[in-house]
């Protein structure tokens, strides 16, 4: 067996902020590699999120950002279940990220769902006409869109985006790992985004 020194369980709770034990059952699980520690409490915190996911999140905060430069400002409200964790410093944390994130990637919306039905055939209509200019046989054009439907969704919803501080993992990732470091159910719940010069929105009338 594996001897897990108290620097590795140090190493690993600074690069995921996992807790002291998990830390150390994970570096016991794999054997002291650090790489596959931090997969594991990854994992983990998904498995937890699930099971977390249909408790009702009333407390939380509206958490503001503004951009170096003052051009670019962020309003995010992000979910929990308790005032307690609304003020714990790994919650606070992952609320400006969230916000940081948004006002680098720009989203429309927190997810699929919340996309106007209209955008998304505005978009399929585009594909489909890419499908056949493209000369491909028309048996594959339906594949083609779908595909590519896809990647419009992971460019336009927040949560299917790519996370900026990990590209490797998308901000519903980080949700996740989130909720199981935590314990509690995190909720995105809505955002606005605000860039200096740019037009109105003609949805809200102005």
């Amino acid at each position: 067996m594996v001897t897990i020194s108290a620097s590795q369980v140090k190493e690993l709770r600074e690069k995921t902020g996992a807790g002291m034990m998990d830390c150390k059952k994970a570096l016991t699980e794999n054997n002291g590699d650090l790489e596959k520690a931090i997969k594991y409490l990854r994992e983990k915190g998904i498995a937890d999120a699930s099971k977390r996911s249909g408790r009702l999140t009333k407390e939380g905060v509206v958490y503001s950002y503004i951009h170096p430069g003052h051009k670019i400002g962020v309003l995010v409200e992000i979910n929990c279940e308790t005032d307690f964790v609304a003020r714990n410093e790994v919650f606070q944390s992952f609320a400006k990220d969230i916000a940081m994130h948004i006002a680098a990637s720009s989203p429309l919306c927190v997810s699929r769902d919340e996309v106007a039905p209209a955008l998304v055939e505005a978009e399929r209509e585009v594909l489909r006409n890419q499908a056949r200019e493209s000369g491909k046989p028309e048996q594959v054009w339906d594949k083609i869109v779908e595909g590519r439907i896809e990647k419009f969704y992971a460019q336009v919803c927040l949560l299917e985006q790519p996370f900026i501080k990990d590209m490797n993992i998308t901000v519903e990732d980080y949700l996740k790992e989130t909720i199981g470091k935590i314990g509690e159910n995190i909720v995105i719940r809505r955002f606005s985004r605000y860039q200096l010069g740019e037009e109105l929105d003609s949805k809200s009338g102005k």
